[in-house]
């Protein structure tokens, strides 16, 4: 499941991890933080040096040799360097609803801090439908008609990010070209959202991931997409003297399967 989880938060990674040289050379040196805390696995932490818009590498180099820290606001925990770069805390329970985690360590001369609180689980996590057909071909009304209602209880008007993940082997088993098979969609604050046909591109197994998220996090997504070739400006982040996202979350995970 971590694996799944992970994968829909690459597209993010790469662009937070493509960040934008400034002009000072004290600014230029700052490192890139990813780091997604997950409620029930490991803690990890991604280190970065900047690279630049032109760079055609995914990311910039790795960052090893510090010491990283970690703290619930009652314990402190450090964080083993298992590869150059990645950072962990291999006992899960370290990670519990309500509590805000704060990373410090320091690089360059600068002591670079990020915070993020664990959001409560979000419960009644629910689908309308978790069976039905694709719509290739269609006209754009039967396109864009409801698929499926997905709800969940949200008192506290948190925010909520909804990952579609195809679970196939095959990506483009259907004969539908390289059209995308996951996609994201930005709920906000709302406590249930209507996915269209148009997106579900290939039948087959799907995941539909609901994460409970962090306002850095919905930021992250807003900016994204509004971002064009003209706007080469560094994305939003949390991250003290540094750049990137360090961002808690909670994940439920609902099973679909569709038909052509």
């Amino acid at each position: 499941m971590v694996k799944r989880i992970l994968y829909s938060l690459l597209a993010i990674s790469t662009v937070l991890s493509s960040c934008k040289k400034d002009g000072t050379a004290t600014v230029a040196e700052r490192p890139v933080v990813i780091s997604y805390l997950l409620m029930g696995h490991p803690v990890k932490v991604n280190l970065y040096e900047q690279k630049a818009f032109s760079d055609t590498a995914a990311y910039g180099a790795r960052i090893g040799g510090l010491q990283l820290v970690l703290s619930d606001g009652t314990q402190t925990v450090q964080l083993a360097e298992t590869t150059t770069g990645i950072y962990t805390y291999a006992d899960s329970t370290f990670l519990q609803a309500g509590k805000t985690y704060t990373l410090q360590f320091a690089y360059k001369n600068s002591v670079i801090t990020a915070s993020s609180l664990m959001p409560v689980y979000t419960t009644n996590y629910t689908a309308s439908t978790t069976k039905f057909a694709i719509r290739v071909g269609v006209t754009p009304l039967e396109s864009d008609s409801t698929a499926v209602r997905f709800s969940w209880n949200n008192p506290d008007s948190l925010y909520h990010v909804l990952v579609f993940k195809y679970d196939e082997a095959n990506t483009y088993a259907n004969g539908n070209g390289n059209l995308p098979s996951n996609f994201t969609v930005n709920a906000k604050k709302v406590d249930s959202y209507d996915v269209s046909y148009r997106p579900f591109r290939y039948a087959g197994e799907y995941s539909a991931i609901l994460y409970t998220v962090n306002k850095e996090y919905s930021d992250i997504l807003t900016t994204n997409t509004n971002t064009n070739s003209q706007q080469l400006n560094n994305p939003p982040g949390n991250i003290t003297n540094g750049y990137g996202i360090f961002t808690a979350m909670q994940a439920d995970t609902i099973r679909m399967s569709l038909t052509n």
